[in-house]
């Protein structure tokens, strides 16, 4: 028997019962889908979160006060004493390392902001110059934060589009004063970047000189400090110069945590992919159950077809041939369904990205990969059983029994 008529015989009994047919067709299909779709959303998930630790911008180490380590454990846990805050003279002797490049100090708070009666609560960032270009952020128009001493507070803010538009509309606001928590403070510059930055969105953002927002938000202490070393090799050197400085400024405590942003995104790079894989294995499940109910249909037709296949072996059908003709037709069902499983799944990645277009949900090559090969194995292996009960009939009691 040639491999096309196998074939051939296969697409005729698979059209002999379409309702049969279009179920199996319909659960392997689903399950193949559900492969495509959640592999999808999971690996644009861990691209979307490494397009945000790139927007920190290459070869930063960020500063945290704090450590548990030291803090644990100690006197000072026990009376209810924090960490020892971060400073600008912490930060003033970590930029005066040879392999740093730049550095920004942050703060973070939340105050409001108001102009002639208009007024909205904004989230607050207190830095210096250089986080503009540690941030890769862009200005629509005006300047950015003067390059002065990081603690001078000029009364001087930079506003996101959106602030802008709510509370000057059309209007022109550069050089115009606001209110930012009681002080007044001229604006100087409007951010044209989109997106989100330190966890908030730069569209809402106003961002004003380090040492006004402590004044603003009344405190000594700095949120992190942002060092970018000058190339990827002198990360190293970077974050043993910051443990050295604040040891030695803390009084040999380096009660200050320390991480690098490839590490970070290393962790959750690392976290997604197996959150990936769990998806798609708990999905790869529904096409086990796929490949179980085509077990059950070709037992059911292996009995409804009995004479059939008695008059096969009659006319001189071996027993690897009667397997091959059943064990196609699963094939050729699990085939077609993991296309149209691919079909579906790829249209639900594309409303996915319509819906959220932040989120780009194109399922990776090995998740089609294991997806088609899964429904070929699960149809394969569990057509193996109804194919080994029609190929051990007897021609004779088969052809009686009908």
């Amino acid at each position: 028997m040639r491999p096309l008529d196998v074939i051939g015989f296969a697409l005729t009994s698979l059209g002999s019962n379409r309702v049969r047919t279009a179920l199996m067709l319909l659960a392997m299909s689903i399950g193949v889908a559900a492969v495509v779709l959640l592999t999808g959303i999971g690996n644009g998930a861990r691209l979307y979160i490494v397009d945000q630790f790139s927007s920190l911008g290459t070869n930063l180490v960020i500063v945290i006060p704090g450590r548990t380590e030291t803090t644990s454990n100690t006197p000072a846990t026990l009376v209810g004493e924090t960490p020892r805050d971060l400073t600008l003279g912490d930060a003033r002797a970590l930029a005066r390392g040879d392999a740093v490049r730049r550095l920004t100090p942050i703060n973070i708070g939340e105050l409001s902001i108001s102009w002639r009666g208009k007024e909205r609560r904004v989230p607050l960032v207190g830095s210096t110059a250089p986080i503009l270009e540690i941030h890769h952020l862009r200005m629509d128009r005006g300047v950015f934060l003067p390059e002065d001493d990081m603690e001078i507070a000029r009364p001087v803010c930079v506003i996101g589009s959106k602030v802008y538009r709510e509370l000057f509309g059309q209007q022109n606001a550069l050089g115009e004063m606001v209110k930012l928590g009681g002080f007044r403070c001229r604006v100087i510059g409007i951010l044209g970047s989109e997106g989100r930055s330190l966890g908030l969105d730069t569209e809402e953002l106003v961002i004003v000189p380090v040492a006004f927002a402590q004044m603003l938000l009344n405190t000594e202490g700095l949120f992190r400090i942002l060092v970018e070393a000058k190339d990827l090799g002198g990360l190293g050197r970077v974050k043993k110069h910051i443990a050295d400085t604040i040891a030695k400024r803390h009084y040999g405590e380096e009660d200050v945590t320390i991480i690098t942003q490839d590490s970070v995104l290393a962790t959750f790079d690392k976290i997604l992919k197996v959150l990936t894989l769990t998806v798609a294995g708990i999905a790869g499940i529904s096409l086990v159950v796929a490949g179980i109910l085509i077990m059950n249909v070709m037992l059911m037709a292996v009995a409804q077809r009995t004479a059939e296949i008695g008059l096969c072996k009659a006319l001189g059908a071996s027993e690897l041939q009667i397997m091959a003709l059943l064990v196609t037709e699963a094939l050729l069902l699990s085939s077609i369904g993991g296309v149209l499983g691919l079909v579906l799944g790829f249209a639900g990645s594309w409303v996915a990205v319509q819906v959220y277009p932040t989120l780009q949900t194109t399922p990776p090559l090995w998740a089609i990969v294991a997806a088609m090969s899964t429904a070929l194995g699960t149809g394969f292996v569990f057509s193996l059983l109804p194919a080994r009960r029609a190929a051990r009939l007897d021609p004779i009691q088969a052809l009686a029994q009908h």
